[in-house]
């Protein structure tokens, strides 16, 4: 029988007591939490597995050699991670500022840092995993640079306290051999003013930290840091459980076994009865009653098929993760009937826009730490975070709506209603630039013959007008 059980508590964060710290950190306090953190690796793991496709029915007891033994896996966890990361953040998260040498700023480090695939990992962990990190550094060019670490090779630990301030962080990794066993760890231990790398248990030589602040970022998907499928797991192996028998069945149903009713069969052949699927049962010599057909199981077809689909439905509704290859979404013809089919995704986007606005800023106001980056530290408070959805647009309902409301709102926001305008300012400014070429063309053609009589500088036309002729 089929057991689904979670070998794993959810990752509450790293707490410590402030005073622990003050006085510098230890290698044995170090020691003592990657120990702690090493402690949650079944859960990264078994999720990581979940999402490449190497799902528990295929560690389950293997069967006797006589009997099917299907192990199917459908991979529900990769679906649902694909789809909510593309349904809301498939568009690049856009972050401005008004204040323009900021925002040219924010580019080069965008365009540095590949930006938008850097976030799209970072929103594919926190699917996988329930959070992620980001790593700041500088490289060799002073230029600063981010990277995004799961969150098996890095954790941070906070103060206890209501504030939950970041105390320290650990990166982390062992040395391997050539088989790829573990040998000796290493890593560095990031705070406010230093990072101190370390070999084992012993602490080598500190140095400076130039951000003056730990150079981590933690992103969540959610408080409790749950990955977008983790809540459905159980529910995804009873389905592959499921089909799996269900394969089996049908392979069963393949090689039926052959009765043999009223005629004795040697100890030879009884031997044989698993293997060649042929059952006898005895108790007369006579030819006439003897009877020899196949067995018919009994079918368990409907109930099985009623189980996939309760499971499949109650996979997507609890993840909130709508299934878009179902035939229902192709009924969604208005915007509106979209919305509704969305609207528990959507919701749990906007959950995670909060998120990630929030570390973003955090990020920022690292990067404006340094000079090299802007002059002007508290540049980061003024950023705005627009986050956009990935839909299939109407374009005609859109410029429905925005012919409905002319007059009713300004031109910007009624050029912010069509999906296939980027940037409503940038195209109120093409228009009015289109406007005045057209301006000048109708003076051009309305007041050419003036300009034509001032450059000669006579009275009368330069031509006769044979329409004014006996006038």
């Amino acid at each position: 029988m089929h057991k689904s059980k979670r070998p794993y508590k959810l990752p509450v964060p790293l707490t410590c007591d402030a005073e622990k710290v003050e006085a510098g950190i230890s290698m044995e306090l170090v020691d003592e939490y990657i120990r702690i953190h090493e402690e949650r690796f079944p859960r990264y793991l078994y999720l990581e597995a979940l999402y490449n496709g190497f799902h528990d029915v295929f560690k389950e007891p293997e069967k006797e050699n006589w009997k099917p033994d299907n192990r199917l896996a459908v991979n529900f966890p990769r679906y649902i991670t694909e789809t909510f990361r593309g349904y809301g953040y498939g568009v690049p998260i856009k972050v401005s500022c008004t204040d323009e040498a900021f925002e040219e700023a924010i580019g080069r480090f965008e365009d540095r840092n590949d930006i938008n695939d850097h976030r799209s990992e970072m929103v594919k962990m926190c699917c996988v995993y329930g959070h992620a990190f980001e790593f700041f550094y500088q490289n060799e060019e002073s230029e600063t640079r981010v990277v995004a670490e799961k969150p098996v090779n890095l954790f941070c630990v906070y103060d206890d306290t209501m504030r939950r301030r970041a105390l320290f962080a650990v990166r982390y990794g062992y040395h391997t051999d050539s088989r790829g066993m573990k040998q000796k760890r290493y890593g560095e231990i990031l705070t406010r003013d230093e990072i101190i790398p370390f070999e084992a248990s012993n602490k080598l030589e500190a140095q400076l930290n130039p951000y003056g602040k730990i150079p981590v970022v933690e992103w969540v998907l959610n408080e409790e840091r749950m990955g977008v499928y983790e809540s459905v797991a159980g529910l995804i192996e009873a389905y592959n459980h499921t089909i799996g028998e269900k394969a089996n069945d049908v392979d069963a149903f393949a090689e039926a076994y052959l009765a043999v009713l009223g005629a004795e069969l040697d100890e030879d052949g009884i031997y044989k009865i698993r293997d060649n699927r042929i059952i006898n049962l005895y108790g007369t010599d006579d030819a006439k009653d003897i009877l020899v057909q196949f067995l018919q199981k009994p079918t368990a077809d409907g109930t099985q098929e009623n189980l996939l689909n309760r499971l499949e439905n109650l996979i997507y509704q609890t993840s909130m993760v709508a299934n878009i290859s179902d035939e229902s979404f192709g009924n969604a013809t208005s915007g509106t009937a979209l919305a509704y089919k969305l609207q528990a995704m959507s919701n749990m986007a906007l959950t995670f826009d909060r998120k990630i606005e929030k570390s973003l800023r955090k990020g920022f106001k690292i990067f404006c730490t340094l000079s090299t980056n802007t002059p002007n530290k508290e540049a980061w408070k003024d950023i705005d975070v627009v986050f956009t959805r990935n839909l299939p647009k109407n374009r005609l309902e859109e410029a429905q709506t925005a012919q409905a409301v002319d007059g009713i709102v300004s031109h910007e926001t009624q050029l912010s209603l069509l999906s296939f305008v980027p940037d409503p300012k940038e195209e109120l400014e093409k228009v009015d630039g289109e406007s005045n070429e057209r301006m000048d063309a109708v003076l051009s053609r309305t007041y050419g013959k003036e300009r034509l009589l001032d450059e000669t500088g006579s009275g009368a036309p330069a031509e006769a007008d044979p329409g004014r002729e006996g006038v």
